[in-house]
This record gives C-alpha cells, sequence and structure tokens, in this order.
C-alpha cells in the first residue's frame, strides 16, 4: 500500500474529466496538468461500455467532441483522430455528424494516449473518499482510498462518474440473474447461454431499452423477446433547430440565472429531446423489423404499450411479472426468464457524492456557476461535478454538448483559486516584511 499526493484528482476517465484533462494540458499550466491525476476503475476507456453495439451511433454531432467548441485548432479534436487513424476520408465521405458510437469510444481512448502530462491510472476501483481537514477542522482537501488498500490525497477533487444505475423497486428483490440493467447488459449477456429458448423481457421505451430489445434478437439468437413500457408507443427525440440551441454552451448562463419556476419548464419541456425518446432513423429501423416478422407469419417478438409493471418476483424458476394495462385497468401476469432493464438512472446526486457531502456537513448540495460545490468560505479544498447538475445548469450537463466548455469553466476556476491564494501568500510575505 501507497500513498500518493497530486493537486486535481479526477474519479472516471469518461468523456467529462478527458475533457478537463485536455483543458489543463492546453491551458499554459505545464506543472498543474502534471500534478493531476485521472482514476479508472476499469483497464482501458470505453464509452457506455456495455451498449457499445455494432448498430448504436452517437446522437450529438462529432463536432460536439472533447475540444472543438473551446478551441478548433486542437490536436485532441475528433477530426484529427479520424487523421491520426487514417479514416478521414471515409468519414467525410460517409456524410453524417453521427458516428458510430463505438468510434466516439475509440476516441477516447486515443485522447487519454495522447495526453503528455495528465496521468491516467487504471485498474484503479474507488473504495471510499474522506475529506481530509486542518486543525481547526477547514477542509483542505481529499483522501480517496482505492480497493487495492493505495491511497490519493489531492486538494481538488473532481466527480465525473456518471449516475447510478436506476433499479426501480418493483425488480429489486429479483435474483440478480435474473435481470441485467443496461449499463451491464453486453457484459452480462454474453455470458447467457445462445443455445436456450429465452424469453425476454426488456423494460422502458427510451433509446436504451429499444437498443436491448433489437440487440438481443441476435445475442440470444433462440430469444423471444418482449418490450413493456408506459407510454402511448415509442417515440422520437425532438429535434427542432429552435429547442437545440438551448443545448449551446452559451446557454448555460441564461439558464443558472433564470428562475426556479423557469428552469423547471425548460427541464418539462425539454425532456422528450433527451429522455423517453428514440432516434428517428433507429425508430424506424425497429418498425421495420417488427413488420418484417408480420410479414414472415413469424412474430418472434411483441411490443406492450400502455403497460406498468406492478411487481415481479421469481417462482418454480419463472420471473412472474404483474402487469396492468393503463388503458383498462385488467391486472394479468406474464411469465418470462430474464429482465432486462433500460430504467435509465438515479436522478438523485451519486452516492459517493452524497456520502461526501454528509461528511462535511452539507444538508444540500449546491454547485456555483463553475460547478464546484459549495462548501463555505475560505474552504481551500475544492469539490467539482460532472454531469449531475441538470438542476442548475440545463439538460445539456450530462451529454457531450457542452464538455468542451465546462471543462474551461473548471479549470478557470481551479487557476483563479490558486493564483488567489499565491496573491494572498505575497500580501502577507510584504506585510510581514514591512513590519520589520
Amino acid at each position: 500500500m501507497t500513498n500518493h499526493e497530486v493537486e486535481v484528482l479526477a474519479i472516471g476517465a469518461g468523456p467529462s474529466n478527458l475533457a478537463l484533462a485536455v483543458a489543463l494540458e492546453e491551458s499554459g499550466s505545464t506543472g498543474l496538468a502534471a500534478d493531476t491525476l485521472i482514476l479508472e476503475q476499469h483497464s482501458d476507456v470505453q464509452w457506455q461500455r456495455n451498449l457499445l453495439l455494432p448498430f448504436a451511433r452517437s446522437q450529438v454531432s462529432f463536432i460536439k467532441d472533447l475540444v472543438t467548441l473551446r478551441n478548433p485548432q486542437s490536436r485532441f479534436s475528433f477530426l484529427s483522430f479520424l487523421h491520426a487513424k487514417g479514416r478521414l476520408d471515409e468519414f467525410v465521405n460517409l456524410g453524417t455528424f453521427n458516428p458510430f458510437r463505438r468510434e466516439i469510444s475509440e476516441y477516447l481512448q486515443w485522447v487519454a494516449n495522447s495526453l503528455e502530462h495528465v496521468a491516467v491510472r487504471y485498474n484503479a476501483k474507488v473504495r471510499e473518499v474522506h475529506p481530509r481537514r486542518a486543525d481547526d477542522g477547514t477542509v483542505t482537501g481529499w483522501r480517496v482510498t482505492l480497493t487495492d488498500g493505495d491511497t490519493i490525497d489531492a486538494r481538488d477533487l473532481v466527480v465525473g462518474t456518471g449516475r447510478d444505475a436506476r433499479v426501480p423497486a418493483e425488480f429489486a428483490g429479483l435474483p440478480q440473474d435474473r435481470v441485467i440493467h443496461s449499463t451491464q447488459y453486453s457484459t452480462r449477456i454474453a455470458q447467457y447461454p445462445i443455445d436456450r429458448p429465452v424469453r425476454v423481457v426488456v423494460i422502458g421505451a427510451a433509446q436504451s431499452a429499444a437498443e436491448m430489445f433489437v440487440s438481443v434478437h441476435k445475442d440470444l439468437p433462440l430469444s423471444q423477446p418482449t418490450l413493456i413500457h408506459r407510454s402511448i408507443g415509442l417515440m422520437n427525440y425532438q429535434t427542432s433547430k429552435f429547442v437545440n440551441e438551448l443545448f449551446f454552451p452559451s446557454f448555460i448562463g441564461e439558464f443558472h440565472a433564470s428562475s426556479p419556476g423557469a428552469r423547471r419548464q425548460i427541464l418539462d419541456e425539454m425532456r422528450q429531446t433527451n429522455y423517453a425518446g428514440l432516434a428517428a432513423p433507429f425508430l424506424d429501423e425497429t418498425y421495420t423489423m417488427l413488420y418484417e416478422q408480420k410479414l414472415s407469419g413469424v412474430q418472434r417478438s411483441a411490443v406492450r404499450s400502455m403497460t406498468e409493471v406492478l411487481s415481479a418476483k421469481e417462482e418454480d424458476g419463472e420471473v412472474v411479472l404483474e402487469l396492468r394495462d393503463r388503458r383498462t385497468g385488467r391486472v394479468e401476469q406474464h411469465r418470462c426468464d430474464l429482465v432486462l432493464l433500460g430504467t435509465g438512472y438515479d436522478q438523485r446526486m451519486p452516492a459517493m457524492v452524497r456520502a461526501l457531502a454528509e461528511q462535511v456537513g452539507l444538508a444540500e448540495i449546491e454547485v456555483n456557476r463553475d460547478y464546484r460545490v459549495e462548501l463555505g468560505d475560505d474552504v481551500p479544498a475544492g469539490l467539482y461535478l460532472q454531469g449531475f447538475n441538470e438542476a442548475t445548469h440545463g439538460i445539456s450537463d450530462s451529454l457531450l454538448s457542452v464538455l468542451a466548455q465546462r471543462s474551461h469553466e473548471i479549470t478557470t476556476d481551479i487557476l483563479d483559486r490558486r493564483a488567489a491564494d499565491a496573491s494572498t501568500e505575497a500580501l502577507g510575505v510584504a506585510v510581514s516584511a514591512g513590519g520589520r
């Protein structure tokens, strides 16, 4: 077991913290960049690693990569990645703004490999995080303990882990081998026997649920999938260019300055732009798949809309779902073998952040415009949150759209705080010298 100390420690080598790493490297502060460490619990960088399905595409333009909207000349851009990989001409020839998801994932690993100063430590799973305090109780930094026993101390901590998976209470009692959340899909489904007939139920009406519904037809060739959701039917994302302006990085300040009522209205009306919807081309492909089944006379799969799950249990070697038809009120049982949850993420702050807030005595977690948690005046430590601030920074906070600008703002805040400390220290030295 060893102890390390850095200035900035970022948990999670996803898009948010990699964008921050690039911003630090391009900030001109080589010393700070070299004193920054990113922890990644896996052995590599993958974006949405368990939904890297062959057909899956990003719904966000490649121009909204880690850096381009901040620095179009950066060597870390997606186009620079394609050029380095020898695929730029072919990608341009595709005529699309939406790369395959696996290509975005490859880009992120390329960025991690291309960093010159910021370090990435792999296979570094965090066990616990605690504040470090001065003798007077002031929080001066953070201590992160890894599962291998190593500890890392840092003044500033950046959490970019993504939200915790949401498993509705109705499914919480099912045995682990009977239920798979979308965040575990590829890993877990690969462990399932492919030579066995299996009745699969997929829960949800958004992109991840539909992707699992389509993918499981191939991943489990003898499966009979049923998609169950509460809405009136699968819907496509709202893609109005007028509404999409609310994803501009420049809109964040406007949203942050809005009244609580206006924020709620904006988030409610923008829900269909990011949640409970599918990309239009994929929606058409899914409908076509179902139509072709009817055309062939072999109806392998089904979609049940306006249906909610009241309970789920294992009984006599089967999963028994109690379903209610929302149109008629009729309640019936549906028996299956495996449940796939496309139920999204817990909208609360991640458990790690909530635990930290409790340790430092925060009744509520408030994040300022620069994504820093309000810990009180004159607190040396900084705690930055990336991707959890929809309530104060808008619906784009969890998306790729704002990564470049957000990383710039966090970097600027970190540097400004250090500059202020240096100025205060210099003033103290001058006053002391004057006294002599």
